[in-house]
């Protein structure tokens, strides 16, 4: 078959393209598909109107519109649902039910709706985007807010198929579609490559090789802040020596916040804030720790969510504490895979890491064990295969 994706935003420097689409549609073409990702390139719209081939799979970046952003967003989607049926797809897979490509895929569904021949739309959601979720924590107008929870109901209703990433997305679109038929559980995966080499990271920081290192790597708004401090504040308190190293980069200066928190509570001289890495990189710098902390409130956004961040870390062999929230429940067997904690005690996540840090054995069994859970269940090449018999399943029907 042939297969187009429409892709929420640019390749660059956002991850979602690279982190689900990308490697489905690699493994896709594996097995025979011929794939296309079209995007629209307005986080790097320097790649305006470029083709390129990233992993083997061609990507299509539509030419940006010259006006405002309001006056672009019809022409842009236009652009897109144009490229779209110019590669003369049997299959057309959109990848978050909001924005551009959102605009494109139902103008799609309404001229099927009017007796246009046009190939199946599925509709894959990986967040909970509308009202109480991934709308309260972006800067959208109100305008923008309301098309998108509109955007997110009407496509889950009115897609022919639709790919969710979690447990609790999947109850929520049975409930839109009324229905449970052609919706499949498709949660994030992992490819089998190797862990990093954290020695070369520890020695780029200075921190030996003996010192106890805790890593959080996060973007800041999965958990409240003032958690995040007590929970490292408690390690620091019960681990003499124990030093953190926080990779990733927060919306609203969360860093900053961070280190204030942390010269007043006497922990700055454990904290190493290394920001956003670039992709090469990150392996080595999750490589580097002994153990990593998964802090995750019990909102609707994080049930909702399936945190690619935490299938990296199991993918590093780091074992991880996490918050029994959502995904982290079907990622991690509590004591064998790693540590689940209780998102409303703070203190369950510091015993957690603290035991860990001081059992090296049972550390480097629940990293083997979450590193291999993770391969045998959650690998792209079987989640492709799966996708596959859905699409022939559902068009068939």
């Amino acid at each position: 078959m042939k297969i187009v994706f429409l892709a929420p935003f640019g390749i660059r420097p956002k991850g979602t393209v690279i982190a689900r689409m990308l490697p489905l549609a690699a493994e896709l073409q594996k097995i025979g598909h011929v794939l296309t990702i079209i995007a629209p390139p307005y986080t790097n719209p320097e790649d305006s109107g470029r083709s390129e081939t990233v992993r083997g799979v061609r990507l299509v970046n539509v030419v940006l519109p010259t006006k405002g952003k309001a006056l672009s967003a019809l022409p842009l989607a236009w652009r897109m649902f144009r490229a779209a049926l110019a590669e003369k797809p049997d299959v057309m897979h959109l990848f978050k039910p909001k924005g551009y490509g959102g605009l494109a895929a139902m103008l799609h569904l309404w001229l099927q709706r009017l007796g246009v021949r046009l190939p199946p739309l599925f509709v894959d959601s990986d967040d909970w985007e509308g009202t109480g979720g991934m709308n309260e924590l972006h800067g959208y107008s109100s305008m923008e807010k309301r098309l998108f929870a509109f955007q997110e109901q009407w496509l889950s209703r009115h897609a022919w198929g639709m790919t969710v990433a979690s447990r609790t997305l999947e109850a929520l679109t049975c409930e839109m579609r009324s229905t449970s038929q052609r919706i499949l559980y498709l949660p994030n995966c992992v490819t089998a490559t190797p862990p990093g080499n954290g020695r070369r990271i520890r020695e780029k920081l200075g921190i030996a090789a003996d010192v106890p290192l805790v890593l959080l790597y996060t973007r800041f708004f999965e958990f409240s802040q003032e958690r995040l401090y007590r929970i490292l504040d408690g390690i620091h308190r019960r681990v003499p020596g124990v030093r953190y190293l926080v990779v990733g980069k927060g919306r609203h200066q969360e860093e900053e916040s961070l280190l204030l928190a942390s010269r007043k509570l006497g922990f700055d001289n454990a904290l190493a804030l290394a920001g956003w890495i670039e992709p090469h990189d990150l392996p080595d710098y999750l490589a580097t720790a002994d153990v990593a902390i998964y802090p995750l409130d019990d909102t609707l956004v994080n049930r909702a969510k399936c945190p690619a961040k935490l299938t990296e870390l199991l993918l590093a062999a780091v074992p991880v504490v996490a918050d029994r929230v959502g995904q982290a429940r079907e990622y991690i067997a509590d004591t064998i895979s790693g540590i689940l904690s209780d998102p409303n005690d703070p203190e369950s996540m510091v015993v957690g890491t603290v035991r860990l840090l001081r059992e090296p054995d049972m550390r480097n069994k629940l990293a083997a064990e979450g590193r291999r859970y993770l391969i045998q269940h959650f690998n792209w090449q079987e989640a492709a295969q799966t996708l596959d018999q859905f699409y022939r399943s559902s068009t068939i029907s």
